[in-house]
């Protein structure tokens, strides 16, 4: 009997002590198998019996183990099984077990345990029908052992000690559920105002995006408006700032800037598109105070232009840096003045160029004079090619003068060859003491007036501009520079006028067209006049001295054969006796060797060629050169045949002599269509004479 109590889930041997073990409530034994039959089932206490302390010391154990273990239905569902059978089977079985064992073991029984050992059990066939699972036990051995645990546990559970302490127990766990129940009810109001407070916070939300969505809607329209109102609000206010910095402002760039803000206001008013805006009220009030701030403008860059123009005029002064720090740096403001007053404009126009006419004039009279001062080689009429007394005037009238050629080019030629010398200053040139030929000048001059006309023009159509057309501005332009202009060509009279140096007019020629070349290249067209006069003034002089050695050549080839034979005497060249003698005496004496008059050609016309390696065919030294050659080679066929008209073979002899000398000293010319020409022709000359001789 002991033993199926233990299987309904009482332990018969449990003691106060071990109450709270989960191990001892548990059943052990119990099949898992759902067919085990209506006994296998859930504790049943019954009232009033020993199964009732029974179930109650394990119900506390099994309290006991829950509490130990946390959450009460977790524990709950781990230690109790779920039921196989109802309620009805698990009576009926514990009815029939009760008259088994001749006791009672239904609920709320009020006997004692000898009388339910007293009572008679009925079994009926029902009862003996049943198919029962008591293990490995028989019948009579589980009422046995029913009846010992029930004996062992009755006097087991009677002691006021153990009874205390489980109350004790019960107590705590009560105890513990209550505080469990208060903290969830904590944590449920806690979850309730969450949420609560979520479902706030849920509509602030939702409100928030909807003001969002409506300030950008009203933001989106707000830019629109301004958008379209925008220009219309900048051309109807002005600062007033603005209007200070115009007024009573320092003119600087900022200075500048409102100007152009001004303009551009004063400007957009008077526009048809601003005749919309005329009926509009603001634009009336602005348009008065607008007109006042021109006139204001008007008024500071009238004096302020006229400052920088007066200090222009100061002695000693720097115009270039004027023009770049006072004119060039506030060039709007001459575009604003001619614009809203061109009457002005103009005079203050022609205020600077009258300026600036007199300051080129006197600087350039001052260099001028300085120039002037230079001491030059002198070559007159004397120094022709075929003078007849060349040597002998020279040595008695230039005998004081410093020695040079006026037929070699030597080293002349490196004022084009050579790389842009600085211009001579006014110190240097009144300090120079040394001789020099007519091009260094008249190079210094220019030199110095290409750079300042290239520095002027360029300042004048960057400052008039856009305000003067470039036509205006070039006449502007030669009105301030006509004095200096006329000072240079004064200079090149001065220095061409009187010389018989073809060299050296012909390097002032080289030099004006590598000037008009660099101005070209800057693009400054303005001198153009000035380089086209120089060279009217130049050519001709070239020609009068090519004419002046031609006619020298022509008189001497038509003189006498004693004054013939007396320019190879004096020249020392071809005659080895006194001219004292008669004429045959001179002719027998007369040498093979080229004459004095070739040397002197053959130099001349190799700077000639040397100066005209990029001449074209229509240049007037080119019919000059054929002229004056055509004169020396009759000269030589006359020279040959008063002094060897006899000997044909010491007359070819000579001429072949006297062109080889000339085709060796211009051998050297490279270049240019009129040097090679020249070369073939004295190399056809040489070559006839060569076979004849």
């Amino acid at each position: 009997m002991a033993m199926w109590l233990d299987r309904l889930g009482h332990s018969g041997n449990a003691s106060p002590q071990k109450s709270g073990s989960r191990s001892e409530s548990s059943m052990p034994g119990r099949p898992s198998d759902a067919s085990r039959g209506p006994y296998m089932t859930s504790q049943r206490p019954a009232r009033g019996s020993s199964l009732s302390l029974i179930s109650n010391e394990s119900t506390v154990s099994l309290l006991a183990s829950r509490k130990q273990n946390g959450s009460s239905l977790r524990q709950s569902t781990s230690a109790t099984p779920t039921p196989i059978d109802t309620k009805a089977q698990d009576a009926a079985a514990l009815s029939l077990l009760g008259r088994l064992v001749g006791t009672s073991l239904g609920h709320g029984s009020a006997k004692g345990p000898e009388v339910e050992e007293r009572d008679e059990l009925t079994i009926t066939d029902e009862d003996l029908t049943g198919d029962y699972n008591f293990g490995e036990l028989t019948l009579r051995e589980l009422v046995s052992e029913a009846a010992a645990v029930r004996r062992s546990n009755r006097h087991s559970f009677r002691t006021q000690e153990d009874l205390e302490k489980t109350q004790a127990k019960l107590q705590d766990l009560h105890k513990s559920i209550c505080a469990c129940d208060e903290v969830l009810n904590s944590v449920e109001t806690n979850l309730t105002s969450f949420r609560n407070d979520l479902g706030l916070v849920s509509a602030d939300i939702e409100n928030l995006q909807s003001r969002s969505t409506a300030l950008n809607v009203r933001l989106e329209n707000r830019k629109a408006v301004e958008r379209g109102l925008f220009s219309i609000v900048e051309d109807l206010s002005v600062s007033p700032v603005l209007v200070n910095k115009i007024v009573e402002g320092h003119i600087d760039e900022q200075w500048v800037q409102c100007l152009k803000e001004v303009d551009k206001r004063s400007a957009s008013l008077r526009s048809s598109s601003g005749s919309q805006l005329k009926s509009v009220k603001a634009a009336v009030d602005l348009l008065p105070l607008l007109d006042k701030l021109v006139l204001k403008a008007i008024e500071r860059i009238r004096d302020f232009l006229v400052a920088q123009i007066k200090a222009l005029r100061s002695p000693h002064i720097n115009a270039q840096i004027i023009q770049q720090q006072s004119f060039l740096k506030f060039k709007d403001l001459f575009t604003f003045l001619h614009k809203h007053h061109s009457v002005l404009a103009d005079e203050i126009c022609l205020a600077y160029t009258n300026t600036m006419r007199w300051y080129y004039s006197n600087q350039f009279s001052r260099y001028a004079k300085s120039l002037e001062k230079l001491k030059l080689h002198i070559l007159d009429k004397t120094d022709v090619l075929g003078h007849d007394d060349h040597f002998s005037r020279r040595s008695n009238a230039k005998s004081a003068g410093p020695q040079h050629d006026a037929f070699s080019l030597g080293r002349r030629i490196d004022l084009l060859r050579g790389p842009n010398q600085v211009a001579l200053s006014s110190y240097m040139a009144e300090e120079d003491k040394s001789t020099h030929y007519l091009e260094t000048p008249f190079r210094h001059f220019n030199l110095v007036l290409v750079d300042n006309a290239t520095a002027e023009y360029t300042f004048m159509a960057s400052f008039f501009s856009p305000a003067l057309s470039y036509a205006a501005i070039a006449r502007h332009f030669n009105y301030t520079f006509e004095p200096t202009f006329t000072l240079g060509q004064t200079l090149t009279r001065a220095l061409i006028g009187e010389t018989c140096d073809c060299l050296g007019v012909l390097l002032c020629i080289r030099l004006n067209q590598h000037f008009a070349f660099e101005l070209q290249r800057r693009k400054i067209p303005a001198v153009d006049g000035y380089n086209n006069a120089t060279n009217m003034l130049l050519w001709p002089r070239f020609q009068v001295v090519m004419d002046h050695h031609c006619e020298s050549m022509h008189s001497l080839a038509g003189s006498s054969n004693s004054t013939i034979l007396a320019s190879g005497n004096v020249g020392g060249g071809s005659v080895g006796g006194g001219g004292s003698g008669g004429s045959s005496n001179s002719a027998s004496m007369a040498s093979v060797a080229p004459h004095v008059i070739t040397q002197r050609f053959g130099q001349l016309l190799h700077g000639i060629l040397a100066l005209s390696t990029e001449a074209g065919d229509d240049e007037p030294v080119v019919t000059s050169m054929l002229r004056l050659r055509n004169e020396v080679e009759a000269f030589l066929t006359k020279y040959s045949q008063v002094c060897f008209s006899k000997d044909k073979r010491r007359r070819e002899r000579f001429l072949y002599n006297n062109y080889s000398l000339v085709l060796t000293i211009i051998s050297d010319v490279h270049g240019g269509k009129l040097a090679t020409e020249q070369k073939q022709h004295i190399e056809a000359l040489k070559t006839a004479f060569q076979e004849a001789a």
